[in-house]
């Protein structure tokens, strides 16, 4: 997976697995948590063989063959003079809900042996936001964890109050002694025997099979299967194999949910270990660099948000009638309001987002029928953003920290991020600029479909107006006229939030600057205190606040400089369109073509490789999809079939 973390990771159909370097499973906690994991929770917990009484002895550590497929090979002890009396090839893999082993023996001497495997099992269905959680824990009254041995195999059961979810593991054959886990903490782990006779220089094989069932939802259906990137030979396609990398990752990432009318769709989820899940902002953002490739993604994310959309209002969970969600979890600890996310809708940038990408969506494809359809909803928005989104009280599109979720709500959402040039946190209500531009770009484009779909012309001129009282109040509030550079943000008080921050490169692509200050910003950002080499850092280096490892304050994130370029691109900056997109194309080969969510923003110079973020989820969607805006800001045209 990493460096730090070596073990292999799994992904498809909404499910993913996380092994250790023997295909082990231990129960790890925190950054790198390991296991089976469906719907926000973790279906196994432990998954530990022996074979002959000890822990196998890795000959080839575990390899991903394929995303969603792993493969090791294994023996009892031995030694030079007396090998191993057999091999162990274990296979395993993930698919909608279920993680199958295939353990094959391999008899290694003339006659015959009987091979006694042992497997520790245990499910302890952690929801996710306990696994990361540092210090943090969540009380969870009549809470009954149990195991049944059953014909074939075992099945973990675990209940609180209405809360119901299962894990089923099945064997053939089916094992010979089921007995309590002496040696695992907890009263559910089982350790499973089998003496499985292997003729001379026979084998023998033995199939396990993982099913995971969490509350409420039945196991999803696979799709069809999305065929393989292809491999291009030319030494000038580095982009083009980063698009295919990335393209495949998105495939790996989709997860089926409802729809506006209730039909099935399949989005993007965010990333993987800690998003496989519906994310407002980031499905916008990802949909949008994929328009000119795959339209249909963005039609299936307008649908599943307008599905999710405010219509009350909520303060434990920010909803708010006609806001767009920003994520949605299933797990047992939002079900219960523990935590606010179940469906919590605490972006500020969400919302225009939505309507940016409908407009974009029939600009692309000349489609007017998902413009009709969402026609409601894109009105509840508008009307979101001008009460409780800000903009008639405030001028601006603001938000205020929220103590049981986020701090801050703009894409830059950890504590901290949103800060004046000497480290301080703005206070709320915030104002952050590039959400000023989306909503200044949403208010324009909107007009256009009140004016070229919904027949409602006084709409349109109303919206129109609207967004030229913004952009004169944004270029007299926000401009520093010192560091001829926007603010970050307005804090509550009306003052300039005045680090300098790669923000100010989504306002060239939202056009709310005059071409003269938005022609300075984008030459501004490829300074090298902002551009790293690989990419432009999320904070100008040199100011107090920035650190290289740190989340959104030094660091650089692909999909930010994604919007950077397509801002770069429209305003006719070329020369910086070719060397952001160079700098991110030398780092995604340096990944094996996959851009990860974020790169540590030392310098070009000082490494051969960009330095990783330590904790940066990989696959990432929108990561995934930056090598698709790029090749549309640079104008290659659409991939080959």
């Amino acid at each position: 997976m990493t460096a730090a973390d070596p073990g292999v990771q799994l992904v498809r159909d909404a499910t993913f697995a996380r092994l250790g370097t023997d295909g082990e499973i231990s129960g790890i906690r925190g950054a790198a948590p390991d296991g089976l994991f469906f719907q926000d929770a973790r279906h196994l917990s432990r998954w530990r063989l022996t074979v002959d009484g000890t822990a196998p002895t890795a000959l080839v550590p575990a390899t991903a063959e394929d995303d969603d497929t792993a493969a090791c090979v294994l023996t009892p002890e031995g030694t030079r003079d007396n090998p191993p009396a057999y091999t162990v090839f274990r296979r395993q893999s993930v698919t909608a809900g279920t993680f199958t082993e295939h353990l094959s023996l391999v008899g290694n001497r003339p006659e015959p042996v009987t091979a006694r495997l042992e497997l520790t099992v245990d499910a302890d269905f952690a929801d996710l936001f306990e696994l990361r959680a540092d210090d943090r824990h969540y009380a969870k009254p009549g809470a009954e964890h149990a195991t049944h041995d059953t014909d074939d195999g075992l099945l973990f059961r675990y209940r609180r109050a209405d809360w119901h979810a299962r894990t089923e593991l099945t064997c053939h054959p089916a094992p010979d002694t089921a007995a309590p886990a002496a040696t695992e903490p907890g009263a559910t782990a089982r350790t499973l025997t089998w003496h499985l006779p292997l003729d001379a220089h026979g084998r023998a094989d033995l199939h396990l099979t993982v099913r995971a069932h969490p509350h409420g939802r039945p196991l999803p259906a696979a799709p069809t299967a999305a065929p393989r990137p292809r491999r291009h030979a030319s030494a000038t396609d580095d982009l083009t194999r980063t698009c295919e990398r990335g393209l495949a990752d998105l495939d790996l990432l989709s997860i089926p949910v409802p729809g506006v009318d209730g039909e099935d769709v399949r989005v993007p989820a965010a990333g993987i270990p800690w998003f496989l899940t519906l994310f407002g902002r980031d499905s916008l953002l990802t949909a949008y660099f994929l328009l000119p490739y795959r339209p249909a993604t963005a039609a299936a994310v307008l649908s599943a948000l307008a599905a999710t959309q405010g219509r009350r209002h909520d303060p434990f969970s920010g909803e708010q009638p006609g806001r767009i969600v920003h994520e949605t979890r299933h797990g047992e600890l939002a079900h219960f309001r523990q935590v606010p996310y179940g469906r919590y809708y605490g972006a500020v940038d969400a919302t225009p987002l939505f309507l940016v990408l409908l407009h974009a969506h029939h600009e692309t494809t000349g489609d007017r029928t998902l413009a009709e359809r969402l026609e409601e909803h894109a009105r509840r928005a508008v009307d979101w953003m001008l009460t409780d989104g800000g903009l008639e009280r405030h001028g601006y599109l603001v938000y205020s920290p929220d103590p049981g979720g986020l701090v801050n709500q703009n894409w830059k959402d950890s504590a901290g991020a949103v800060c004046f040039a000497d480290g301080t946190q703005a206070e709320g209500p915030v104002a952050v600029g590039e959400a000023q531009g989306y909503a200044y770009d949403a208010l324009l484009r909107t007009a256009e479909l009140a004016d070229g779909i919904w027949g409602d012309a006084p709409y349109a001129r109303r919206l129109r107006e609207e967004a030229a009282r913004l952009r004169d109040r944004f270029t007299a509030d926000f401009w520093m006229a010192g560091a001829d550079f926007p603010a970050l943000a307005l804090d509550g008080a009306g003052r300039q939030v005045d680090a300098l921050a790669s923000d100010a490169g989504h306002l060239l692509w939202s056009g709310i600057l005059d071409a003269e200050r938005a022609h300075r910003v984008g030459r501004r950002l490829l300074e090298p205190d902002f551009f790293s080499g690989w990419a432009i850092r999320t904070l100008a280096a040199g100011q107090r606040p920035y650190h290289p490892l740190s989340y959104h304050r030094g660091s650089a994130w692909p999909h930010d400089n994604a919007v950077i370029v397509l801002g770069l691109a429209r305003q006719g900056l070329a020369a910086e369109v070719r060397t952001v997109a160079e700098g991110l194309v030398a780092a995604a080969a340096h990944h094996g073509h996959r851009l990860p969510e974020v790169l540590a923003g030392y310098d070009r110079t000082a490494t051969a490789a960009p330095v990783p973020y330590p904790h940066s989820c990989s696959p990432q969607a929108w990561a995934a999809a930056t090598p698709l805006a790029l090749r549309t800001a640079l104008g290659e045209g659409p991939l080959s079939p």
